[in-house]
């Protein structure tokens, strides 16, 4: 038997571009060894947003019509679908892992969010929830399905049909028991499971991981507090510099190119805006989140368009980057000593582009590339 993979619970942030998704990729792969093919069955992938509630993480009654008449079906959210199929794992005494995604964490209410699933977030050296939860029946019944269990509800309780070829059914009170019971001796992860199971309750087990991403440089976000924070790993993803990791191969032969003229290599430009936005630290807040990644403008073909660098980069410079100040981009700007750039509204810091771009790879003068 191969040594259990022992779960994350990470919160990967850095500034917009540097590779976040790429990065729980490779977590996945290499942490995990979720390989590309296991990674599209074995992970859920879900993205917080203002309107994404409790509801639509653990499962929700939503109206249905069939022939004619209104009828209600559960949806199973995001958590109880990965949650059910870790379990079904640990039922069946497999071994695989299984992965809940969740990108752009703080732009929903997490703490709202998660709701009583917060204290399942407290993890064991075994890897499993120091606390378990009660869940509705309904819920119940929802990771019931998703467990690929024959349960049915009959005058408002939930039963398990344990044979197909018969009528009978039994309450999951006394199947679970049962089949922990039977267990007992095969799987330790199975009979957990039943045993939580049968008392209407939850945990996250020890085959399931969760990562979330965060991008530190959005300003309207949520809050997340320290209680919160504490319960998750977090690795800061660098932004591009002459320090940082090797251009990715996707990019290494990339250039911007302005009408039918071949510039720089976009690499170059990349990490001497990020020179630039740190050479002006004093006037931005949270310096380490206002940089680009590699990624914060994909190449169109074998390029990257200046009219990319328009309609993705300028703007992000000027609300995000320099809104409190615009003189760092004015003294950057006014080359000629007799003619000095006023910035007094964005169009005006637009159609220097070209210029801008220019002006940002004297940063480069002490890197060898």
């Amino acid at each position: 038997m191969s040594e259990q993979v022992k779960p994350i619970q990470k919160i990967l942030f850095g500034s917009p571009g540097t590779g976040k998704s790429y990065q729980v990729r490779e977590i996945a792969k290499k942490q995990l060894g979720l390989e590309d093919a296991a990674f599209v069955t074995n992970a859920i992938k879900t993205v917080f947003h203002p309107e994404y509630t409790y509801a639509d993480f653990m499962g929700k009654l939503l109206p249905l019509t069939q022939n004619g008449s209104i009828v209600y079906k559960f949806y199973v959210g995001h958590f109880l679908r990965v949650l059910g199929m870790a379990y079904r794992a640990l039922y069946e005494g497999s071994e695989e892992h299984f992965l809940l995604v969740i990108d752009e964490l703080n732009r929903g209410n997490a703490a709202a969010i998660l709701g009583n699933v917060f204290q399942l977030l407290d993890r064991e050296s075994d890897g499993w929830s120091s606390y378990e939860v009660n869940i509705s029946d309904m819920e119940l019944y929802g990771l019931l399905q998703e467990m690929r269990f024959p349960a049915q509800i009959q005058e408002g309780n939930i039963v398990i049909k344990p044979n197909p070829t018969q009528v009978s059914t039994v309450s999951i009170e006394d199947y679970f028991k049962g089949e922990a019971t039977r267990l007992k001796s095969i799987t330790s992860g199975g009979e957990r499971v039943c045993n939580t199971l049968k008392e209407h309750r939850i945990s996250i087990p020890n085959n399931l991981s969760i990562v979330a991403t965060i991008n530190t440089s959005d300003e309207s976000i949520y809050y997340l507090d320290s209680a919160f924070k504490r319960r998750w790993d977090w690795e800061y993803v660098d932004s591009p510099s002459e320090n940082s990791s090797p251009v990715p191969s996707e990019l290494q032969n990339i250039k911007l190119v302005s009408g039918n003229q071949d510039k720089e290599l976009w690499q170059n430009y990349v990490i001497g805006i990020n020179k630039f936005i740190k050479s002006n630290y004093q006037s931005i807040r949270r310096i380490e989140d206002k940089q680009i990644g590699w990624w914060f403008i994909k190449p169109e073909g074998n390029a990257v368009e200046l009219q990319q660098v328009k309609d993705k980069l300028m703007f992000y410079l000027w609300d995000s980057v320099f809104a409190r100040d615009k003189k760092p981009l004015e003294e950057l700007l006014s080359t000629d000593k007799n003619t000095k750039i006023k910035l007094t509204q964005y169009s005006d810091f637009l159609c220097l582009t070209d210029s801008f771009m220019d002006e940002v790879l004297k940063f480069l003068d002490d890197i060898a590339f």
